[in-house]
C-alpha cells in the first residue's frame, strides 16, 4: 500500500477492517489493528496503524476503539416509495382469505397503486420517510428505489421524483429504477401488448429525457409479462441508454434470466425457480443473482433458490430487502443478512458480501463502492461487534457506532472516541 503524507480530512484509527476486497487474502478481506485515511470523500489509504506516517495532519481523527469497520451497506432492490397500508391483507390471509379474493375486494397490488395515484408528491415523500430512515439507521449508504406503483405516466414520474427528492434531503445515495412493467393496470385488462407499447413509447422516453432513472426493470412472470413483452422493454431501454434489471424466476422458470444476461442486465432478482440453464447463463455473464429472503419468508414460500449451484459456479450473490407494502414490508437489511443465512444457507461472509461488494455490482457501482479500497468512495460503517459474523448472526439491536457517507461523519460516537 502506498504511503501518504500531509493533510487529510479524516483519519479513522484503531479499527479492524472488513474490507470485503477480494484482493485481500482473508475471510472478510480483514486487516486487523488498522487505519483509514479519507480526503475529499475518497479513501486515500488504508493499512496497519503502525504504518501511518508520523507527519499526517488530519482535520478530524476518530479512535475506533477496536471496533469493526465495513463498507457502507447497499440495499440493491426496494420498492420503498409508495402510499397506503396493506396490513389488513396480512390479517385476512391468516384468517383464510385467498389472495385472489383479496384482489377481487380491491386489495393486492392495485390497492397500493390506487393509494399512490391519489397521493400528492409531498404526501408520498412523507409516507416514505420512515422506511428510508430505518435503512439509514442500519448503516445503509446506498438504496435502489423502483417505481411500479403508478402504472401510468403521471404517477410513475411522481414516484421517481419522490425518490429524487428523498436523495436530496438525506445523506444517502439513491439509484432510481423505472418499473412501469410491474403488473397490468385494470384500464388495460386483456391488453397487455398495448400496455407494453405504452410503457415503451410514452413512459420510457420521458423517464430518459428527464433523467429520472438510470435503470429499467420488468416483472417477467406468468402473472405479469412474458418474454416477448419483456424484451420489448429491454430493447427500448437499450436504445435510450438505460441499463436493465429483471424480476425473474420467482414463481416459475420463465427463462427470463437467459434473456436478461443477453442484454447484460445488472441483476436478476428472486430466483427461487432458477433452473440449470439460467445458472449457466449467469456463470457466463456479468449479471448478479440478487436474493430476496424477505419475500420468501413473508409469503411462506418453500422453494429455495439454487444457492449451492450459484456458489459452485462462482456467481456473485447479492441480498436486498425487496421492501414493499404487500410481500416484504421489511425495512431492515440486517434482517435480510440473517434470513439469507438461516433460510437460504449463506455464510455470514457471503451475507456481508451480498450487501456490500455484490450489491454494488447489482446497481452498477462496483468501481466506486462496496469495498474498502484506496480510490473508492468513503462510504463506511463502524460496528460495536467483536466479529463481523455478528452482523448476520445476531439481531440484538446493534446500530453502527458511526456511519460515513461520501467522507462525512453522519453519527457522532461518544466524546472520548473523538479528538
Amino acid at each position: 500500500m502506498t504511503k501518504i503524507t500531509g493533510n487529510c480530512d479524516l483519519l479513522i484509527n484503531n479499527v479492524h477492517l472488513a474490507t470485503m476486497d477480494p484482493d485481500v487474502d482473508s475471510h472478510y478481506g480483514e486487516i486487523l489493528n488498522a487505519a483509514v485515511v479519507i480526503h475529499e470523500g475518497i479513501i486515500q489509504w488504508l493499512g496497519s496503524s503502525d504504518q501511518l506516517p508520523d507527519n499526517l495532519q488530519p482535520e478530524k481523527t476518530i479512535n475506533g476503539q477496536g471496533q469493526w469497520l465495513t463498507p457502507g451497506l447497499i440495499d440493491c432492490h426496494t420498492h420503498l416509495v409508495y402510499a397506503g397500508d396493506r396490513s389488513r391483507e396480512f390479517e385476512q390471509r391468516l384468517e383464510g382469505v385467498s389472495y385472489s379474493e383479496i384482489a377481487r375486494q380491491g386489495g393486492g397490488i392495485m390497492s397500493t397503486v390506487n393509494a399512490t395515484r391519489q397521493c400528492s408528491l409531498d404526501q408520498l415523500i412523507e409516507q416514505s420517510r420512515p422506511r428510508l430512515e430505518a435503512l439509514i439507521s442500519e448503516g445503509v449508504t446506498t438504496v435502489e428505489i423502483k417505481s411500479g406503483y403508478g402504472l401510468n405516466l403521471e404517477t410513475e414520474l411522481k414516484i421517481l421524483k419522490a425518490a429524487r427528492e428523498l436523495e436530496q434531503q438525506y445523506p444517502v445515495r439513491i439509484e432510481k429504477t423505472f418499473l412501469g412493467a410491474h403488473t397490468l393496470p385494470p384500464e388495460y385488462s386483456g391488453k397487455a401488448d398495448e400496455y407494453i407499447q405504452t410503457v415503451c413509447e410514452e413512459m420510457l422516453p420521458v423517464v430518459a429525457e428527464e433523467k429520472l432513472a438510470s435503470s429499467v426493470d420488468v416483472f417477467c412472470e406468468n402473472i405479469a409479462f412474458n418474454l416477448q413483452q419483456t424484451e420489448q422493454v429491454f430493447q427500448k431501454a437499450k436504445n435510450l441508454g438505460l441499463r436493465v434489471k429483471l424480476h425473474a424466476e420467482q414463481l416459475s422458470d420463465s427463462q427470463g434470466t437467459q434473456l436478461a444476461t443477453r442484454y447484460k442486465a445488472l441483476s436478476v432478482d428472486h430466483l427461487e425457480y432458477l433452473g440449470d440453464e439460467g445458472v449457466n447463463a449467469l456463470e457466463n455473464s456479468t449479471t448478479v443473482a440478487t436474493l430476496l429472503p424477505g419475500a420468501f419468508y413473508f409469503l411462506r414460500e418453500t422453494r429455495l433458490p439454487p444457492i449451492d449451484k450459484l456458489r459452485a459456479s462462482g456467481i456473485p450473490m447479492a441480498l436486498a430487502t425487496d421492501l414493499n407494502p404487500g410481500t416484504s414490508p421489511l425495512a431492515s437489511l440486517r434482517l435480510m443478512m440473517n434470513m439469507g443465512c438461516t433460510l437460504f444457507g449463506l455464510t455470514p461472509s457471503e451475507a456481508l458480501a451480498g450487501v456490500t461488494r455484490n450489491a454494488a455490482r447489482a446497481v452498477g457501482l462496483q468501481d466506486k463502492m462496496g469495498i474498502i479500497r484506496a480510490g473508492y468512495q468513503a462510504d463506511l460503517a463502524l460496528w460495536p461487534v467483536q466479529n463481523p459474523a455478528s452482523l448476520a448472526a445476531t439481531l440484538n439491536g446493534e446500530k453502527p457506532s458511526l456511519t460515513v457517507f461520501e467522507g462525512r461523519v453522519l453519527q457522532s460516537m461518544t466524546r472520548s472516541m473523538n479528538r
